[in-house]
């Protein structure tokens, strides 16, 4: 262990966590990481634009790592991942949050767009989930943070390959738990409802709409408006995640904000009822 990482152990107590957090610079990674570094945690903080980060870094000193990061870049993530651990000595918490929302019919995906969406909101935070695990099992805890969506377990039209990312993030993320428990590692999705974040703003992406479904994209975009209500605060979301973070049981599932748990309830007691109403033609198919 080198002499910095040894003097810096010595002035952190274990109650103290170590966070790596992916897309921190805006957005839930960037309040998270504030709201970890105000508590006396230290974070190291990824971002695509390590200017966004100055302000952190002028405020907080040696507690933030800033590193430049593209998370679909596997051997990239490998990397920050190992300078983060070679400059803390240890890693507590684990959030991959870097992602962004792509609207589009599924007739209107290109290959392109598709891709670049799983890239970003699957296999980075695979690849970084990798990266981190010899780390964690290693030192026999460690908690890593999916940050899903309310989409992650329910869909909507236009944004169909937002979810199908979303939903094999909660797969992987499922199994991934029951794999790494005997390591002492938790494992949580977080899974928000609609925040004031910048996910359908700047950082989202669009597909070139058909004139087939132009009346329908105008249909959605009311619905969407009409389910999302009014959208929950990021700011508020910091406290939701120290609670999450610091509980000795921390759940394999969190909804953030109000409306999700609705969502969820219609969606699973119609799903039942359909199973239900098909069970003889599953028995059927048993043989």
């Amino acid at each position: 262990m080198t002499e910095r990482v040894t003097s810096f152990l010595e002035e952190h107590t274990m109650t103290q966590k170590i966070w790596f957090i992916t897309g921190a610079s805006r957005g839930f990674g960037r309040e998270w990481a504030v709201a970890a570094l105000e508590r006396g945690d230290s974070v190291a903080a990824t971002a695509r634009d390590l200017s966004a980060l100055d302000d952190l870094r002028e405020k907080y000193g040696e507690r933030l790592l800033p590193l430049r990061l593209d998370v679909t870049d596997r051997d990239a993530d490998f990397a920050a991942v190992r300078q983060a651990h070679e400059r803390f000595g240890r890693l507590d918490v684990v959030v991959n949050n870097a992602g962004y929302g792509h609207f589009g019919m599924v007739e209107e995906l290109t290959e392109a767009e598709a891709r670049a969406q799983l890239e970003t909101n699957l296999f980075g935070a695979l690849w970084v989930t990798q990266a981190a695990l010899p780390f964690l099992r290693e030192q026999g805890s460690g908690h890593i943070l999916q940050v899903s969506s309310i989409g992650g377990i329910s869909a909507f039209p236009l944004v169909g390959i937002y979810h199908a990312s979303k939903w094999a993030l909660e797969g992987i993320s499922q199994s991934l738990a029951q794999e790494v428990a005997p390591f002492g590692i938790k494992v949580t999705l977080i899974e928000p409802g609609g925040f004031a974040t910048d996910w359908a703003g700047s950082s989202s992406s669009t597909s070139e709409p058909l004139p087939a479904y132009a009346d329908f994209h105008k249909e959605v975009q009311v619905q969407r408006r009409k389910r999302v209500g009014t959208p929950g605060d990021p700011t508020a979301s910091a406290a939701a995640v120290l609670e999450i973070v610091d509980a000795e049981e921390p759940p394999l599932r969190c909804f953030f904000g109000s409306a999700p748990l609705g969502i969820a309830k219609a969606d699973y007691e119609q799903r039942l009822a359909v199973w239900e109403k098909w069970q003889p033609v599953a028995e059927l198919a048993q043989g």
